[in-house]
């Protein structure tokens, strides 16, 4: 079990106009660790209705599905109404409360967290404060590397919680906009920016995502970039949850960091050609691409 990667947050319904892709940014990354072969565990909340059920239905037919997932009595399963633009830049509609805003700390749940090798993690699950503080438990009692998925959604975030996830996380992964965000100076370049944010919260890795001109990754006190590759881009949506899942396998196996980051703006790219969050693939598919 010490292989295994725990993904705790959000899982949802992403609805485009009358399609609906099950969605939700840690349940996309367990479905990419899923996808490259990694051992995974998923722990979220859905609602006791229909598409509480569905969810479940889907998370079982994928090999997501375990008793970590909760079914809240009161509150309803989450659906987003995604919108893209022009550039097909998703923006999202996401309601409030709903059943992972309640995420509630149980043994099992602990448990799970100081076996597993990784915790992934994210900013959207931590606007209310239960699902908030069973995350913060689970950080305090576990030696497992913490990755830190910012993924600001607005409004749905405030500065504190993300201050307290960076100083609790060993991994950060963002884009050029959250960085920033989070550190200001528009007279800064992206490199002082990186090393303003890890003087301030010592994490031992952060990655920043560019979109199409790929990423730029900061490990012990070096940097790594690469350009990204060009696509034919359907959507974006779930593109940074499989950037950051290859980034998770590629550190869980000690792989070379310019390798781990030419990989992850693949499987990245790769995904932005395809419709939704959940292709089906496979690294030796897509590497050759």
């Amino acid at each position: 079990m010490k292989n295994q990667v725990l993904c705790y947050g959000e899982v949802l319904w992403d609805t485009f106009g009358k399609t609906r892709k099950a969605g939700g940014a840690p349940m996309n990354v367990a479905w990419n660790l899923k996808q490259q072969g990694a051992d995974v565990v998923f722990a979220s909340s859905v609602g006791r209705d229909m598409l509480g059920e569905e969810l479940i239905n889907f998370l079982k037919k994928h090999g997501l599905y375990s008793t970590l997932i909760q079914q809240d009595e009161d509150l309803p399963t989450c659906q987003v109404t995604v919108k893209l633009d022009a550039q097909q830049h998703a923006t999202y509609t996401i309601p409030e409360p709903v059943s992972w805003d309640n995420i509630l700390f149980t043994p099992e749940l602990l448990k799970q967290a100081q076996v597993s090798a990784a915790i992934v993690f994210g900013t959207l699950a931590c606007r209310e404060a239960v699902t908030r503080n069973t995350l913060f438990e689970l950080l305090d009692e576990t030696s497992a590397l913490t990755i830190f998925d910012v993924n600001l959604r607005a409004p749905h975030y405030q500065l504190d919680t993300i201050q307290t996830l960076a100083a609790k996380a060993k991994v950060i992964k963002m884009n050029e906009e959250e960085a920033d965000l989070l550190i200001g100076g528009s007279s800064s370049s992206l490199k002082d920016k990186i090393i303003e944010f890890q003087r301030t919260y010592h994490p031992q890795t952060i990655c920043v995502t560019r979109g199409d001109k790929g990423a730029i990754l900061w490990h012990d006190d070096k940097f790594y970039e690469h350009p990204g590759f060009k696509v034919d881009v359907v959507d974006t949506v779930g593109a940074g949850d499989s950037f950051l899942a290859t980034l998770t396998t590629g550190l869980l196996a000690n792989e070379p960091m310019q390798q781990i980051l030419a990989k992850a703006c693949c499987v990245g790219a790769f995904v932005t050609s395809q419709q939704g969050a959940t292709p089906t693939y496979s690294l030796e598919e897509i590497i050759p691409f």
